[in-house]
């Protein structure tokens, strides 16, 4: 694996690049080789609330889009089973009965609950796969004005993951929940985990170099068409349209999290989607974005998603401990 190189833009030419992500975070730029040898293959495709994004280089046309169709299949599984917004999947099942008896979920969800676990543990709490009321609380895309404080507080300060029981019963993995408060939210690591997911169907279609992105969280996989390592255009969070800082990695994740896209401002101040668990109130920071490099997607996504707001210090310490690999940027 490559280290991640990332340095100022010198132009905005938009005539040499590609754009992508224009609801991302995260803005692609992918350079235009007129040289290239091997074709390439780009998609858009609704998933996961957003615009999943695939280019794909590879010799045989029809193996790559064969290879995208897989990738798109595991990523709308991920979000048919992951999501909250349904009563069918594990999380909504979960959050229906979870309370009164223990609730069958797959191995995936499993996977992701115990990594979302370990985080929360380590960071004590900054996050919290449970917080799933609070969310729907705040619900910042319908919202105009806050919620009642007294609801607000309820929530603050809880530490709802310790209340989440994991288990197996007759082999299968199962979930409880022990404060009636406890509703899952995996928003902030589920999409990335689904990526990797869908990057691995790349793989055992042969894909060696591709990207695949899903509303900012991407996974740059071997290099772009001109041999290159594939160049990444981090938004400007004071001013979208404009790209802050240029990265060029290969075979590794980039995450952002950041509260200048889904908002409502009130009084003169912006509330976002990114809560505090020890408030239960959209988090203040005096950056408007954080963005980490890892070597899994799902790392990427759930350590931006901790890490923002927190002391630059203390968010460094947290990731190396957990995911050496990973840097915050």
């Amino acid at each position: 694996m490559s280290r991640s190189r990332s340095s100022s833009p010198t132009h905005d030419n938009r005539r040499d690049f590609i754009r992508m992500g224009a609801g991302a975070f995260g803005v692609v730029m992918l350079p235009l080789s007129f040289g290239r040898r091997l074709p390439v293959v780009r998609r858009s495709v609704p998933l996961m609330g957003t615009i999943a994004e695939f280019v794909v280089v590879h010799r045989d046309e029809h193996d790559a889009h064969g290879a995208i169709d897989g990738a798109v299949k595991r990523l709308n599984w991920v979000e048919r089973t992951m999501t909250r917004f349904t009563d069918s999947s594990d999380v909504g099942r979960a959050n229906l009965m979870g309370g009164s008896h223990p609730v069958s979920i797959t191995d995936d969800t499993m996977t992701v609950l115990q990594v979302g676990l370990r985080w929360a543990d380590a960071s004590e709490g900054m996050f919290d796969p449970c917080l799933g009321k609070a969310v729907v609380l705040w619900d910042v895309k319908e919202r105009r004005t806050p919620p009642p404080r007294g609801l607000v507080e309820r929530l603050s300060g809880r530490r709802l993951y310790r209340a989440l029981e994991l288990d197996t019963w007759r082999g299968h993995p199962v979930v409880r929940f022990n404060d009636p408060d406890v509703a899952l939210d995996l928003g902030g690591i589920a999409k990335g985990y689904g990526v990797d997911l869908g990057v691995a169907v790349l793989r055992k279609w042969g894909i060696e170099h591709a990207l695949v992105n899903v509303g900012g969280d991407l996974y740059a996989l071997g290099k772009s068409p001109d041999g290159d390592p594939w160049r990444i255009g981090i938004r400007a969070p004071e001013n979208p349209g404009r790209v802050r800082e240029m990265l060029e990695i290969e075979n590794e994740a980039v995450a952002t999290s950041g509260d200048y896209l889904q908002f409502f401002t009130h009084r003169g101040r912006r509330y976002h989607h990114l809560l505090d668990p020890t408030t239960g109130a959209p988090r203040q920071s005096a950056r408007h974005s954080l963005t980490v490099v890892a070597d899994t997607c799902m790392t990427a996504d759930v350590a931006a998603t901790t890490a923002f707001g927190m002391d630059r210090v203390v968010a460094d310490g947290l990731v190396h401990r957990l995911a050496p690999a990973a840097r915050i940027l």
